[in-house]
């Protein structure tokens, strides 16, 4: 099974929806942010928390795709903003220490 951060890596967006996600993501509190898109409780793990933020964003693109008139660009900005986020804070739990 690939990684997370493969799949990421292997997703291919719009350039200006990408830019828009990375410059979002600066400003990314996960406490305030995901709660919105994954809906209120308890926080799951950056793992589960990306997992269903790609399944998300997956049925987002298609909507996008399909020119489908219930397709919200800000809701797909703010799932991409989430993905990256949670991609960053999952890289540097990831990386071995020196």
């Amino acid at each position: 099974m690939q990684d997370l951060l493969t799949m990421l890596t292997r997703l291919h967006r719009p350039r200006l929806l990408m830019r828009a996600a990375r410059i979002g993501a600066e400003d990314y509190q996960r406490g305030t942010h995901l709660p919105r898109i994954l809906g209120f409780g308890i926080l799951p793990r950056h793992g589960t928390a990306l997992l269903k933020l790609i399944e998300i964003e997956a049925d987002l693109n298609t909507q996008r795709k399909a020119a489908d008139a219930s397709y919200s660009l800000i809701r797909h900005v703010d799932v991409l903003i989430a993905m990256v986020g949670e991609a960053r804070f999952l890289k540097t739990t990831q990386t071995p220490s020196a």
